[in-house]
């Protein structure tokens, strides 16, 4: 049976590494906002001082527990030795986008030998709703429930997020799983793990053109034994043409919304077509 880390237990003991960059340091004080408890950051060169009140440590092994997660703002060349230094530790976000394509294939390699649960790269984050943030999806979008929320898009995970709030439904978690071509755990995955959780009754899956991930997704979702709808951006995308990050490009047919849409279907997906039509899927599942 596959876990879910963050939903076992949200992590008491987060570590963030390379916490002092414009973007980092402004995430750092936004998960601190949502009750993150935040251990150290690890900063080379920089440990015994403190950022905001956030204590700096040169390395992992200067703390005086090992975290139970890691939020990585290591830019894309750095992301393989930064994921080696934190495999071992149960959940590992990877913001950088841009990763190194054999870097990501070694760092997800690595990070699954060592028993994490590896979120990105090319991630916001994910957002367990009254409980805490890595990452950077803002909790005010999310409001707490029992869907779960799996997204390949960042714009469109913290879209979701204001519209489900907005239309009544709440979240047991907003994940946003990662938008380049590999991902450190994929769809189906994350919906075997979701399956084991009690706190989860049904669950939102929003894809996008590119890849083929949705195939072995849509081969889990008999054995899930809760509702699945699934929504797929990108159904007028021009062919062969790259919409938005590296991940979502449609190279071959099996690859476009429509082909992707119809194999979920087949797996027992409730499909849906934009936003408005997930949302009354999941109110009649939901009810």
């Amino acid at each position: 049976m596959i876990t879910l880390p963050v939903l076992a237990s949200f992590p008491r003991r987060v570590a963030v590494f390379n916490p002092a960059g414009r973007y980092a340091r402004a995430q750092v004080a936004a998960m601190r906002e949502a009750g993150t408890a935040l251990a150290a950051g690890i900063a080379l060169g920089r440990g015994g001082e403190e950022m905001d009140g956030l204590p700096l440590v040169d390395d992992l092994r200067d703390l005086p527990a090992p975290p139970d997660a890691a939020v990585l703002y290591t830019p894309p060349e750095g992301v393989l030795d930064a994921v080696r230094a934190a495999a071992g530790i149960p959940t590992i976000v990877v913001a950088a986008e841009y990763v190194p394509l054999h870097d990501a294939l070694l760092a997800a390699q690595a990070a699954r030998a060592a028993g994490s649960w590896l979120v990105g790269p090319n991630t916001l984050g994910l957002c367990v709703p009254g409980q805490g943030l890595l990452g950077s999806i803002a909790p005010s979008f999310c409001t707490a429930g029992r869907l779960a929320v799996l997204c390949r898009s960042g714009t469109l995970t913290l879209t979701m997020a204001r519209l489900l709030s907005a239309a009544g439904i709440g979240q047991r978690l907003v994940a946003h799983i990662g938008g380049d071509t590999v991902c450190g755990r994929n769809p189906h995955e994350w919906l075997q793990a979701l399956a084991a959780d009690p706190g989860t009754a049904a669950v939102l899956y929003c894809g996008e053109i590119g890849g083929d991930k949705e195939y072995a997704l849509a081969e889990a979702i008999p054995a899930c034994g809760k509702p699945v709808v699934a929504m797929l951006v990108g159904r007028h995308a021009p062919e062969g043409r790259r919409m938005g990050h590296a991940g979502a490009l449609a190279g071959a047919a099996r690859e476009t919304a429509a082909a992707k849409l119809a194999v979920l279907a087949a797996g027992g997906a409730l499909v849906a077509q934009d936003p408005e039509a997930a949302i009354a899927r999941l109110r009649g599942v939901l009810a």
